[in-house]
């Protein structure tokens, strides 16, 4: 399931880089770096469930 959704997330992120690649580096780089840290907010409880053995 992990895998599962960071493919998802790479191909979200894969089909908005066309519109990405017009902008100027640093809206680039800014919105790389917020694409590279939001992929874990999702996975957060699924984590949780693996170590705890409960979601919440």
């Amino acid at each position: 399931m992990i895998l599962g959704l960071i493919i998802v997330w790479a191909v979200v992120i894969l089909t908005v880089s066309p519109v990405i690649t017009g902008l100027a580096w640093p809206l680039q780089a800014i919105f790389y770096a917020v694409a590279g840290v939001v992929w874990i907010m999702p996975l957060r409880p699924l984590l949780r469930w693996m170590e705890l053995g409960r979601f919440r």
